[in-house]
């Protein structure tokens, strides 16, 4: 394998295994520990991954993308998956959307609905449906706006202690990463009031393209067991979705709308 090939499939192998240490490379490569740390040396100063003690992990600001750029990435199989999602909202429920860009596409479709309460912390969802112009109660959680993902979160013990005081129906939710041991995790620091918002609603839907599947990010929001239903695009891996529906989760696979 070149310099450049073995380099790509590191940052891969992060992307998906998350932080690893040399002997973990060295034994996936089949090459010495004087060539990984070359490569990750390498890999340092171009700054896409950062070093730790003994090995190394993708460096956040290139795996925790802006949200106006991942509104782009696998944009055919986030429609169809919001598509889908829509369908299993009904007139008067209670909704939370938490923000990512998959569910994001979920938002006009909601214009032929009149009577939702709906909580989010996305600044972007709260436009979008403001724009639609139609009875619905619209609640905007608190916390520090973060740019990035244009959205507002929290560590403050307070501000996810108000959650408590709401019953929701639904949650949707989006992810960095699924992992069948790991769970539900995202790149976001700030992630307990998307752990919060996992805790206020009667059901957990989360709407993840493939690609999500088998990474795993640093932050956990919730263990699988927390999901009640998942949809997702046909590229799912047999055996992945095999193991989800063990664990008894619901799972829904679409087909992107372009094929």
């Amino acid at each position: 394998m070149k310099v450049r090939q073995r380099q790509t499939a590191i940052l891969e192998y992060l992307q998906n295994h998350g932080q690893v240490s040399v002997d973990e490379l060295v034994e996936h490569f089949k090459t010495t520990g004087t060539t990984i740390r070359k490569d990750l040396t390498q890999l340092y100063e171009s700054g896409l991954v950062l070093r730790t003690y003994g090995g190394a992990m993708l460096n956040r600001e290139i795996g925790d993308r802006a949200i106006d750029h991942k509104t782009y990435i696998n944009t055919a199989q986030k429609k169809a998956i919001a598509e889908e999602a829509s369908k299993l909202i009904h007139e008067g429920d209670s909704i939370i959307f938490d923000a990512g860009s998959t569910v994001a596409q979920m938002i006009p479709m909601l214009a032929r609905f009149n009577n939702l309460t709906i909580m989010t912390n996305s600044l972007h969802m709260v436009n979008e449906l403001v724009a639609n112009d139609n009875d619905q109660t619209i609640i905007l959680t608190g916390g520090t706006f973060r740019r990035k993902s244009a959205s507002f979160h929290s560590n403050n013990a307070s501000a996810i202690a108000a959650f408590e005081s709401y019953t929701f129906d639904k949650l949707f939710m989006g992810a960095d990463g699924v992992d069948l041991v790991g769970g539900v995790t995202t790149f976001n620091e700030s992630y307990h009031g998307s752990v919060a918002m996992s805790k206020a609603a009667a059901k957990l839907i989360l709407l993840a393209d493939s690609s999500k599947f088998g990474r795993r990010s640093p932050n956990v929001v919730c263990d699988l067991s927390a999901v009640d239903t998942i949809i997702t695009d046909d590229n799912l891996d047999d055996k992945f979705y095999d193991s989800l529906i063990e664990k008894g989760i619901k799972v829904i696979k679409v087909k992107p709308l372009d094929k």
